[in-house]
């Protein structure tokens, strides 16, 4: 069925129906042709002949009558028959014929057409059924041909010479089983010649067509082989400069996708590109960050890329609608947004539209810096000095009478300025981390004895507020490679934070891992959580959540900044998780390679 679907067997069927149509109308034609011409032959034949007869009868009257006669039925061959009549008693039949073949004189006289030779005395012709002796009419047709036969001094007679058309039709039949064979070698042949040339046509269009699926498969550089140079050759030509031409293009086009996708990876600000419906078609890191803070900030349990903040959508909807640029502010897990959405044109209609995420978290974060640094420091600095300087007033102005009064004096003084001397060394330390100045001694540390030596330093704080300090660590690797000292650092800080807020009979957790990254360490706790605002400035110097200050232990607000620097300087990486009422989780990497 596939073959008459195809080009040679649609090629080949139409050529071949063509030539077949063609040689019918031509068979049909010669068959008339030669039909017409046998009997106009036979006609002409049979008319020549009885004129001879009747000459040859008017050459011969009288005596000579017999000799005539005899003249003239050697003159008819053996399919024809004749029959001379001089008048109605006198009438001759030619020699051969049988009584019972002899037409009754009366059919001549009384038949309209014959009965003109006659009457008129001019030659007549026509097809007919001859009676028998019995009067009864054969349904064989004859060509009968009357001639006038002039008598002296007599009335006109005539000579009929007829012939059966059985013998033309024969002939007619030989000459159709000719023409039919000749039109069946013919058709046989074109059937032949019609599939070879169908199949030299198709054959470069096949070639064609493979090259076309390795093309469609990607294989721009296929190649049609040019057989011939006509149009065939000529589109193989063509196909082949545009296989060359297509694959150019689609080198140009994965050049300026590459190098788009390049730009949008190395943007700062995210990009999110929105279909006309409102689906998400392309993302870079920046925006997936982004994506990532909103959905924990949801509480999804996946990330769906499917769901998009219903602020960016508004701007969406208002940016598609009004076709202007729509700003707009997003808050999540304190990380602070700004979206601008602008309309996307496809020629002269909107097709979607572009967002421009920009994290304006550190310029938020550094304006509140500029307003809360010299607030900070001046408390840090003036409840210190303030208490120096009252207690050494004190002292001086005799308010201390007794020396145990002026030792207590005294002893506050030196606690305040060993509480001076430490904020000082740590702003040292921080500024030295943060010019790069920090020295790491690294060398390979078992991790589960590590641990637990410094969570063994907590039992007693933990054990006095009734807190359940756990360790959970996963790790089939003995020992890891940091500098234990800035490391323990950096865990003691976190879990004296941790016990620090927690509530009594909570429970802090310190969790780690290693894979082939690096090391993973969190301190969980279950405390009443950091206030979304509050997050992104955890990591500032001299910032701390709890803005009364009112606890009975409290820090510089040096720590966490000092353990950022820290793990930066091993090249890791530290963040936050919280949630009102549900806890915080501080998080830390380092990775295997520190350089």
């Amino acid at each position: 069925m596939m073959f008459w679907r195809s080009v040679v067997g649609k090629l080949w069927i139409t050529i071949l129906l063509l030539v077949s149509f063609v040689l019918f109308i031509l068979t049909v034609m010669l068959m008339e042709f030669f039909e017409n011409y046998h009997i106009n032959e036979t006609r002409k034949g049979m008319t020549n002949t009885a004129e001879k007869i009747a000459r040859v009868l008017e050459d011969h009257p009288g005596q000579e009558e017999q000799l005539g006669l005899e003249i003239a039925w050697g003159m008819v061959d053996d399919d024809s028959k004749v029959t001379v009549i001089k008048d109605k008693e006198t009438y001759f039949y030619s020699s051969g014929d049988q009584a019972a073949t002899h037409v009754p004189i009366s059919f001549f006289m009384n038949n309209r057409d014959l009965s003109a030779v006659f009457s008129k005395d001019k030659t007549v012709d026509i097809i007919t059924p001859l009676p028998g002796i019995s009067n009864e009419v054969d349904e064989t047709q004859y060509l009968m041909i009357g001639v006038p036969l002039h008598q002296f001094e007599q009335e006109n007679g005539a000579v009929f010479i007829y012939q059966s058309l059985e013998v033309l039709e024969e002939t007619t039949r030989l000459t159709t089983k000719f023409i039919l064979l000749a039109a069946g070698v013919a058709i046989v042949l074109t059937t032949i010649f019609a599939f070879f040339l169908s199949t030299r046509i198709t054959a470069p269009l096949r070639k064609m067509r493979e090259a076309a699926f390795e093309v469609a498969r990607g294989k721009f550089d296929t190649k049609v082989p040019i057989l011939t140079h006509d149009e065939i050759g000529e589109l193989a030509t063509a196909f082949n400069q545009m296989g060359r031409q297509l694959k150019f293009n689609m080198n140009a086009l994965s050049q300026e996708k590459e190098q788009l996708t390049s730009i949008l990876s190395s943007m700062a600000d995210g990009v999110i590109t929105f279909n006309r419906d409102g689906t998400i078609l392309i993302t870079n890191p920046p925006a997936e960050v982004f994506l990532r803070y909103w959905y924990y900030e949801q509480g999804l349990a996946s990330e769906n890329t499917d769901a998009v903040p219903s602020e960016v959508m508004e701007l969406f909807q208002m940016a598609v609608n009004t076709e202007k640029e729509q700003v707009g502010e997003i808050t999540a897990q304190g990380r602070t947004w700004v979206i601008i959405v602008s309309p996307l044109y496809n020629k002269r209609f909107i097709r979607g539209a572009v967002a421009v995420v920009r994290d304006m978290t550190e310029e938020r974060k550094l304006d509140k810096m500029r307003e809360d640094f010299i607030a900070n420091v001046s408390h840090e600095l003036r409840t210190p000095i303030s208490m120096m300087q009252g207690y050494s007033e004190a002292i001086v102005d005799d308010i201390a009478q007794t020396d145990e009064e002026k030792k207590e004096m005294a002893k506050v003084i030196y606690d305040e300025s060993l509480r001076m001397g430490r904020l000082v060394n740590e702003l040292l330390d921080l500024a030295r981390m943060e010019a790069g100045h920090i020295l790491l001694n690294v060398e390979a540390v078992e991790i589960n004895p590590y641990v637990n030596r410094i969570i063994h330093k907590f039992h007693g704080l933990a054990k006095e507020k009734g807190i359940e300090l756990s360790v959970q660590f996963d790790s089939e690797e003995r020992d890891f490679r940091f500098d234990p000292d800035r490391i323990e650092q950096v865990l003691t800080n976190l879990i004296d934070n941790a016990i620090r807020h927690v509530p009594d009979s909570a429970a802090v957790i310190i969790s780690g891992r290693t894979d082939e990254k690096g090391i993973y360490f969190e301190v969980s706790d279950q405390g009443p959580g950091i206030p979304e605002d509050d997050l992104p400035f955890l990591f500032e110097r001299f910032y701390k959540g709890d803005k009364s200050r009112t606890r009975g232990v409290s820090g510089t607000g040096l720590g966490l900044a000092i353990a950022k620097n820290i793990i930066d300087a091993h090249r890791g990486n530290i963040s936050v998780k919280s949630k009102l009422g549900q806890g915080t989780t501080f998080s830390f990497f380092i990775p295997r390679i520190i350089v």
